[in-house]
């Protein structure tokens, strides 16, 4: 008895645009096809999550923009340290960002920034969130540009002015109107934050929200073939 053709058409497939999908020549899914479906949908997250675990994620931006929460969720998100720059200052010097600022001042808290930012790129990859300034400085950017995945987390003035006001531990806020200081200092640093490798935008939605934003956007890069 001769083989029926339509029933064995699994094993005359031609290849699809997916290299882990096969389409038969009527057009329709076999039975093993929908197997390598489900295989293509889960290399398209597992594997490029795996892949972004390779290289240490830098998050830059304003202060309010939520690098700590969000930088936090995605290093969870991810199996990652995590680690806060201003944090690793604090450490380093003995002493708060605001008692660095006032006994030291913001040119030596610069220099200290600088300082615990290229050794933290010299560690196994993490996510980094840091400080709203160190950006902006061209030695830093060029580090980061080589070490890491830099991503700006993009607010509005009237965003960061309301998350800021939940603290008071800004020291170039202190005693100021703060929606006008942050305005003019996002006007000043907004060239800089522009070079980073990805925007996101980060408004007044969940924080987890702009975790799956940076997720997504990672994963595209990821597969476009992008450092």
């Amino acid at each position: 008895m001769g083989l029926n053709h339509e029933n064995h058409e699994e094993h005359d497939v031609k290849a699809s645009s997916s290299p882990f999908l096969a389409v038969g020549k009527n057009g329709r899914l076999g039975g093993g096809d929908a197997h390598r479906v489900k295989i293509a949908a889960l290399m398209q997250t597992s594997l490029p999550d795996a892949a972004l675990r390779g290289r240490t994620i830098v998050l830059v931006g304003m202060m309010g923009a939520g690098k700590t929460s969000v930088g936090k969720r995605l290093a969870a998100a991810l199996g990652l340290p995590f680690y806060d720059a201003d944090e690793e200052i604090e450490r380093a010097a003995g002493r708060t960002v605001s008692e660095i600022f006032d006994q030291l001042g913001e040119a030596e808290f610069r220099a200290g920034e600088r300082r615990v930012i290229a050794r933290l790129l010299d560690q196994p990859p993490h996510v980094l969130a840091t400080g709203g300034g160190a950006f902006v400085n061209p030695e830093t950017r060029e580090l980061v540009s080589r070490k890491a995945v830099s991503i700006w987390l993009k607010a509005s003035p009237d965003v960061l002015a309301r998350r800021v006001a939940r603290k008071n531990n800004r020291p170039l806020l202190a005693g100021q109107n703060p929606h006008e200081v942050l305005k003019a200092l996002l006007e000043r640093r907004e060239a800089a934050y522009q070079q980073a490798d990805l925007v996101i935008e980060s408004g007044e939605g969940p924080h987890q929200a702009t975790v799956d934003a940076i997720l997504q956007a990672l994963r595209r890069r990821l597969l476009a073939g992008a450092d």
